[in-house]
């Protein structure tokens, strides 16, 4: 089944350095556009972390310093992104969790504003684990009846993650071909930031979603403990994180 567009849909896949969306950095991403035509774009990019990959990374993707050290940095390349990215909303494997908060901390390094928020996050992995609960391997092999080949490669994995959207579709007759239910659908939290750190509660509030002041109001403890707005924009907290945190206590300071 193809997929019913309101938007142009980027498909991505990142590999990186490692798993902290705060401190490692994108080695390879590859996208595939699709508009809404149904015209299939795509691209591929080594990108230089400018911070050594480690070992057990380069065990899973196979990417090492060698093959970097002259690709260009992800500020030589962001504003060229952030313009192909331009008004598409965004898919991936696990992106949710990891990849769509980990490109947005690049942007941001880069001082490139692309607004997160103005776009549908389709994770693919969420439908999968709700339907059948496997990995991208399995999932490729039980929608599509193929064996999933170089996985771990960007460009492998980003194409598998969009036949199996498709592929899905075609299955399950109560998931709805619209972008915008598909996002609701892969969501297990309504994030306020892209990390999951500040979420809305059923009373639509933003309220943290960790530590001592978990489900409390953020602008609640902003109030009462002003400190805590500190203590966090210094702490291992990612760049998205920190500017919608500051963006809530303008606010608050502004009623």
């Amino acid at each position: 089944m193809e997929l019913n567009l309101k938007n142009p849909i980027i498909f991505f896949d990142l590999e990186t350095t490692g798993i902290n969306i705060a401190k490692d950095r994108i080695v390879e991403l590859s996208y595939l556009k699709i508009d809404l035509k149904g015209n299939e774009t795509s691209k591929t990019y080594k990108i230089n972390p400018t911070i050594p990959i480690p070992p057990e990374s380069t065990a899973i993707h196979k990417i090492t310093d060698e093959d970097v050290k002259d690709a260009p940095k992800f500020s030589e390349i962001a504003k060229t992104l952030a313009k192909d990215f331009e008004g598409c909303d965004l898919a991936g494997y696990n992106s949710n969790k990891f990849d769509i908060p980990l490109l947005a901390e690049e942007f941001l390094r880069a001082d490139v504003d692309l607004d997160m928020r103005k776009r549908k996050f389709i994770d693919v992995q969420v439908i999968f684990m709700k339907m059948e609960q496997r990995s991208l391997s399995a999932a490729y092999k039980f929608f599509c009846d193929k064996d999933l080949s170089n996985a771990h490669s960007a460009e492998a994995d980003t194409k598998a993650t969009y036949e199996v959207l498709k592929a899905q579709l075609d299955r399950y007759e109560n998931l709805k071909n619209d972008i915008s239910a598909l996002a609701e659908f892969s969501s297990h939290n309504k994030n306020v930031d892209l990390a999951g750190r500040i979420v809305y509660n059923k009373h639509k509030l933003e309220v943290f979603n960790f530590g001592k002041y978990k489900d409390v109001p953020v602008e609640e403890v902003l109030a009462k403990d002003p400190g805590y707005y500190s203590w966090m924009m210094q702490g291992d907290f990612p760049l998205y994180t920190k500017k919608i945190l500051t963006e809530i206590k303008l606010r608050a300071f502004q009623k």
